[in-house]
């Protein structure tokens, strides 16, 4: 009984149990901060998908004839997306269409590279340098289309150049770039204009990976090709892969400098969109969604299949 009474005995007994932990009671705060986070960014996802989304939606909806304010409700017809498809003007706009965009993108991309490795070395004009690179972001796209008609039409600052040197008897000889279907016009100025963005681009993904592979090639014996072809660039893939989805995506999607340097008819697919818009007839404005989603349709395949060639690329190099 005295075994009982020891103080040690009454301190054991009368301290408390430590209560279980609990892992969802642990886990509710975090769980009400993402709550929390949610709700305050709700509003902003509302408005972008009512805005974006149901802007989609109801294009759509027109390029399958439903426009009860025009008076129009075929819903659901594909007869103007027939009559697109079967018309030989609109794969010649689709084939200019992709030759604008992938060319540009392509040379947009070959220019890059070298100048995001140049922008990520260190040399006494490197800040001039990389402030030349930025500036045509600073200069609005239609400041460039201007640009171009000043600079490179028959009439503009290089014909005349070339009359004073002796080149040309006459301006009017110049070659022409402009208002043709080779798009010279064109693709400049979509490379004028993309290459400051893949480039600071690609630099960025450079500066973040830093030097360390390239010095341990270097130490390897590895010259300085080699060191492109397997150090460089597989490192700025990712980069590559982001800045000309961006880039192809924009020069398929514009229709400014088409329509102002492009050579006519046929016109590319948002320039005959554009056309069909402007029309006086409102039931042509339903031709125009077809146009419009049809675009959308091919550009998110060749989208597609070019993501899935850059998966089999990182899965065949283990980094996937």
């Amino acid at each position: 009984m005295a075994a009982f009474c020891h103080p040690l005995f009454m301190k054991r007994k009368l301290m408390p149990k430590a209560l279980p932990v609990n892992s969802k009671t642990a886990a509710s705060p975090a769980l009400m901060q993402n709550l929390r986070d949610v709700a305050e960014v709700m509003p902003l996802l509302v408005i972008l998908l009512g805005l974006f989304g149901g802007a989609i939606v109801l294009g759509i909806l027109q390029s399958f004839g439903y426009a009860p304010w025009f008076g129009i409700n075929e819903f659901p017809t594909t007869r103007y997306f027939e009559r697109l498809w079967l018309s030989v003007d609109f794969w010649a706009s689709l084939g200019l269409t992709l030759y604008y965009g992938f060319a540009a993108t392509l040379i947009g991309l070959v220019i890059s590279i070298p100048l995001s490795i140049a922008l990520s070395k260190k040399f006494r004009a490197s800040r001039v340098f990389g402030a030349l690179i930025r500036l045509p972001l600073m200069v609005p796209y239609t400041v460039g289309i201007a640009l171009a008609l000043v600079m490179l039409g028959n009439g503009g600052l290089l014909s005349r150049i070339s009359a004073s040197l002796g080149l040309i008897d006459d301006p009017a000889q110049f070659v022409q770039i402009l208002k043709t279907h080779g798009g010279c016009g064109i693709i400049a100025v979509y490379v004028w204009k993309q290459v400051p963005f893949m480039t600071l681009t690609l630099s960025a993904v450079l500066a973040r990976k830093g030097e360390d592979t390239v010095e341990a090639a270097m130490v390897l014996g590895a010259n300085s090709r080699q060191i492109f072809w397997r150090v460089t660039l597989p490192q700025i893939m990712p980069g590559i892969v982001s800045a000309s989805l961006i880039c192809f995506a924009f020069n398929i999607g514009a229709f400014e400098a088409p329509l102002i340097l492009g050579g006519g008819y046929p016109d590319t697919l948002p320039v005959l969109a554009w056309r069909y818009f402007q029309d006086a007839n409102y039931a042509f404005q339903l031709q125009g969604m077809a146009v419009v989603v049809s675009l959308a349709l091919v550009s998110g395949i060749f989208l597609a299949v070019y993501l899935l060639g850059y998966r089999r690329y990182e899965r065949a190099r283990g980094r996937v």
